[in-house]
């Protein structure tokens, strides 16, 4: 996929998060995300800090923070979180078609988006699964990287399958189900792991 497409991608998911974003009340707001430690009202902080984000500003922030990324992201979004909802949602709907980004390759934002988006939706019980394309984009993209994200560490030794797709992964004892929950197993995400079963999943659960 060229980043022509990735972008196409990523701008459809921002519009899509926009639009849910809109009609939050405030409780769903302050509501626990499935990032540890942040409200979704921070998620959509940290959303909109790597949306804006370029590669001058992310190494003059990195310094800040003492090259510690997390450090670096937390004050990032808990900054941009303070500006409240309707702010959120004007920045990121400025960026639907902006092709910015941190010094990063293009189908990371992509992944940023995804499994944000799904950090936000999940825990309220709301619904939304990205193009298969695009997931399947991203799951390429963090199948041989433990950057960041730690995925190739994650999934070592096990075989990954699509229950709606074609896609596979690896060799090994198996874990299937949706591509989107696969994506976000491959992120860390314990709640995605209800959605998949297999006799690799135990493996995949005990994992950092």
């Amino acid at each position: 996929m060229n980043s022509t497409e990735v972008w196409k991608y990523i701008h459809g998911e921002r519009l899509q998060m926009v639009e849910t974003w809109t009609s939050f009340s405030p409780e769903q707001w302050a509501s626990p995300s499935w990032c540890g430690g942040w409200s979704v009202q921070d998620v959509a902080g940290h959303v909109v800090a790597a949306a804006e984000q370029t590669p001058p500003n992310f190494f003059k922030d990195m310094a800040k923070a003492g090259f510690k990324f997390n450090v670096f992201a937390d004050r990032d979004a808990k900054r941009n979180a303070a500006a409240g909802p309707a702010e959120l949602i004007r920045r990121l709907n400025a960026r639907t078609t902006t092709t910015n980004h941190p010094p990063a390759p293009v189908v990371a934002m992509l992944g940023e988006i995804i499994v944000h988006g799904e950090d936000i939706r999940r825990p309220l019980g709301l619904t939304h699964t990205a193009p298969q394309a695009a997931l399947v984009a991203v799951a390429d993209s963090w199948k041989n990287s433990n950057l960041l994200i730690g995925a190739k560490r994650r999934i070592a030794g096990l075989r990954l399958r699509a229950t709606d797709g074609a896609w596979t992964n690896g060799d090994g004892p198996e874990v299937s189900g949706p591509m989107a929950s696969l994506v976000l197993a491959m992120a860390g995400r314990k709640g995605a792991l209800s959605d998949l079963s297999g006799e690799g999943l135990p493996t995949l659960t005990n994992r950092p």
